[in-house]
C-alpha cells in the first residue's frame, strides 16, 4: 500500500486532487467521554459550574471541523455543507458522534474526527472541576461515503474476528 502523503523520497507533501470529481462525501466519527455518575447527572440538569457542557461541545465540534485544515497540515480545506455533533447520555459516559457532509474532491474524515476530538476536550473542560479524571477514548472513523472509493463501514468487533 502506498502512503499518499509522502512523495518517492519520503517527503511529506498535499495530494493534488485537483483530477479528482466533485461527489457527495460523508463522514461519521464517533468517541467516548467517561466521566462519574455524579456528572452524568449534573449534565441532565445542566448543574455544572461552567454552564451547559452539552451545548458547548455541540458547538466546539461544529466549529473544530470548520477548522481542520488549520490544525492537521496536510488536510485539504474542504467547504462543509453540514455538521451534527450528537451526543447521547449513558449511566457513566457521553457518547459523541459527529457527522460532516460536503460535496468536494476530497472526503471530510479528519473533520469529523476532529470534530470529536473537540467535543470532547470541551466536555472535559467544562467538567474538570468535578471530575479531573474523565477519559476521551475510542475516537475513531464509523463510516464514510462517497469518492471514488465509494462507501466503508467499520467492521463490528465480531465481523473483524470472523474475517
Amino acid at each position: 500500500m502506498e502512503l499518499t502523503h509522502v512523495d518517492a523520497s519520503g517527503a511529506a507533501r498535499m495530494v493534488d486532487v485537483s483530477g479528482k470529481d466533485i461527489t457527495a462525501r460523508e463522514a461519521v466519527a464517533s468517541g467516548r467521554f467517561d466521566t462519574t455518575r455524579q456528572v452524568i447527572e449534573l449534565l441532565n440538569v445542566g448543574g455544572l459550574p461552567k454552564g451547559d457542557a452539552l451545548a458547548v461541545a455541540r458547538i466546539a465540534g461544529i466549529a473544530a471541523a470548520k477548522r481542520a485544515p488549520d490544525l492537521i497540515p496536510l488536510c485539504h480545506p474542504v467547504a462543509l455543507h453540514g455538521v451534527t455533533v450528537d451526543l447521547e447520555l449513558t449511566d457513566s459516559s457521553v457518547l459523541i458522534t459527529a457527522t460532516v457532509r460536503t460535496a468536494d474532491r476530497t472526503g471530510v474524515e479528519m473533520e469529523a474526527l476532529t470534530s470529536v476530538a473537540t467535543a470532547g476536550l470541551a466536555l472535559y473542560d467544562m467538567v474538570k472541576a468535578v471530575d479531573r479524571g474523565a477519559v476521551l477514548r475510542e475516537i475513531r472513523l464509523v463510516r464514510k461515503s462517497g469518492g471514488r472509493r465509494g462507501e466503508w463501514v467499520r467492521p463490528t468487533e465480531r465481523e473483524a474476528t470472523d474475517e
